[in-house]
C-alpha cells in the first residue's frame, strides 16, 4: 500500500537536521537539480535518502519513499533489515511492538528556498513535518488526535526510537 502525501515544511527543519548530523565545513558551490531548471543549494545533497531533490527557484522539492536504512523489528521478517528487538526503549520503557510494519510511501516535501518567519504562529500539524537525512519523515511531539505521547505509545519505539503508524509510515 502506498500513501501519497504533499507537505509544506519550514526550511529550518531540513537545514537543522543536516547540520546536527554533520557539522563539517562544506563547499559553498551549489548542486544543480536533476531537472536543471534551478540551483539546489549544496546542503540538500546531505539528504541521501531522497529519491529526488529539485528546485523551481522558489521552492526545494524533496521526494522520498520514507523507509529507514537501518534494522528494525518493524520490517517484515522476510526483509534483510528485519531484526528482533526486546528490552528497553526510549525513556526506559519495556519494548512492546505495535501491529504495523514499515511500508514504502510516496512523500513530497516542499520547502521555501528563502523562508520567512510566519506572521501567525500555530502548532505544527499531525503527520510529517520534516525529513531526516535518510529520507524518513519526522512527526511533531504529539500522538494521534493531538494528544501527548503516552505510556501506551512510547514503548512501541524500536531501538532507533521510531515506529510505523497504522499505514506503515515509519517515523
Amino acid at each position: 500500500m502506498k500513501t501519497i502525501r504533499s507537505i509544506a515544511v519550514p526550511a529550518f527543519f531540513i537545514v537543522l537536521t543536516a547540520l546536527l548530523y554533520d557539522c563539517k565545513k562544506e563547499s559553498s558551490s551549489p548542486a544543480t537539480s536533476s531537472t536543471g531548471s534551478a540551483v539546489v543549494p549544496a546542503i540538500y545533497k546531505r539528504i541521501y535518502g531522497a529519491t529526488s531533490i529539485t528546485s523551481d527557484g522558489t521552492y526545494i522539492t524533496i521526494k522520498t519513499n520514507g523507509v529507514p536504512d537501518h534494522k528494525s523489528v518493524y520490517w517484515p521478517t522476510t526483509n534483510s533489515l528485519y531484526q528482533a528487538f526486546s528490552g528497553t526503549t526510549f525513556g526506559g520503557y519495556t519494548f512492546t511492538q505495535n501491529p504495523s510494519t514499515i511500508v514504502s510511501q510516496t512523500l513530497t516535501f516542499k520547502i521555501p528556498l528563502s523562508p520567512a518567519e510566519a506572521t501567525d504562529h500555530s502548532a505544527t500539524p499531525l503527520g510529517p513535518i520534516g525529513v531526516a537525512l535518510n529520507g524518513v519523515p519526522f512527526f511533531n511531539q504529539y500522538a494521534a488526535g493531538g494528544t501527548s505521547l503516552s505510556a501506551a505509545e512510547i514503548p512501541s519505539f524500536d531501538q532507533y526510537w521510531g515506529h510505523p503508524q497504522m499505514q506503515g509510515m515509519y517515523h
